[in-house]
């Protein structure tokens, strides 16, 4: 039986990525692909599951906000646990992150 293939689209939903940043690695050569008589890219599931973990993680911001300025506690943890999932999740953060008071 043929080994599955997918598009560009089901690659960047699968990683939490762009369109673009699929087809940025398949010409780098980070993951192959096979080029159809169309001219469309198809990446062998095989392909995928190699990348796993290692496919390259985008940069986020992140947002945190409260009520009151009672809540600055709050606030400091917010922070705190959004900067560690981003970490845990192998993002880096967008340059260096601000924060704002608004009261």
């Amino acid at each position: 039986m043929p080994e599955k293939l997918c598009t560009t689209g089901e690659v960047a939903k699968i990683f939490g990525v762009s369109y673009a940043a699929v087809k940025k690695w398949a010409y780098s050569g980070k993951i192959k692909y096979i080029k159809t008589p169309g001219g469309k890219y198809r990446y062998p599931e095989s392909e995928i599951k190699r990348l796993g973990e290692k496919a390259p993680k985008g940069r986020v911001a992140i947002y945190a906000r409260v009520s009151s300025a009672d809540q600055r506690e709050d606030l400091e943890r917010q922070k705190q646990r959004l900067v560690e999932y981003a970490k845990s999740k192998g993002y880096k953060l967008l340059s260096n992150v601000s924060f704002i008071n608004l009261n």
